[in-house]
């Protein structure tokens, strides 16, 4: 089931829904770790993490493709489906965990009470180092630059996250993966992203400084990721007490 943070919000207050998905490619390991660290870190009781949960609402689906996890596939869904090529008309019987997502995401879209602000679907990179994001390409030039925001404040905030690398793009082969589809259904004040993340390795310092991702690792990224909300929305200043350290998790 997805977390939600709803109950925590004042009563009247505006939700601001960020919504998570992970493991739509089965063999894509590392996005599963991330996303722990995400989850670990939104429950903990870290002073960001309590900010985070007042403020905003955030709903995760960490693991949208299971039957293919539990078979071993390296991409495919137990019917042999790419589920990322299928957002655009999921099946209920065929892509049932798509089309459940999909329609839960349409029905906030749809609800007056609800702003879904952000998309994040996190995956696992076979040949490119460091964590980045791909996004859209939208007419609107400051549309497409406040896009831009979010990956900048991550890159300060991670050092294994690389915005060089980040990309956006409106490739064809990707147009019925969740960040093409949501990015072209959402309105202009929704940002939908693909977080990657290497299957091995990143960078800090020069070229040759090559770290190799451990679990620790990969969930220090997702509580980046986490702690990155607080800047985009400018919460900083209601964090109680000095920083704690982001409380390591299993």
């Amino acid at each position: 089931l997805p977390f939600s943070s709803a109950a925590n919000l004042r009563p009247g207050a505006e939700q601001k829904v960020v919504f998570i998905t992970a493991r739509v490619h089965p063999g894509e390991t590392p996005s599963s770790f991330v996303c722990q660290g995400i989850i670990d870190f939104l429950v903990s009781h870290h002073p960001i993490a309590k900010v985070l949960r007042d403020h905003l609402v955030f709903k995760i689906a960490p693991m949208l493709n299971p039957d293919g996890v539990y078979l071993g596939n390296y991409r495919c869904s137990l019917m042999g489906f790419d589920l990322n090529r299928h957002w655009a008309n999921p099946s209920p019987w065929a892509h049932p965990t798509l089309h459940g997502v999909k329609e839960l995401i349409i029905d906030m879209y749809n609800n007056p009470k609800i702003n879904l602000e952000f998309y994040i679907d996190i995956h696992a990179h076979s040949t490119m180092m460091n964590g980045f994001m791909y996004g859209n390409i939208f007419e609107d030039e400051e549309r497409f630059q406040r896009q831009a925001v979010f990956p900048k404040l991550l890159c300060q905030n991670a050092e294994d996250f690389s915005y060089s690398s980040t990309s956006f793009n409106r490739d064809a082969v990707k147009a019925g993966t969740g960040r093409r589809f949501l990015g072209g259904l959402l309105n202009d004040t929704s940002y939908c992203y693909t977080l990657e993340v290497s299957f091995y390795s990143y960078i800090v310092g020069g070229p040759a400084s090559a770290v190799p991702y451990t679990e620790e690792a990969y969930m220090k990224l997702g509580r980046n990721v986490a702690r990155t909300f607080l800047d985009y929305y400018r919460l900083n200043s209601l964090v109680e007490g000095p920083l704690a350290p982001t409380p390591k998790t299993r």
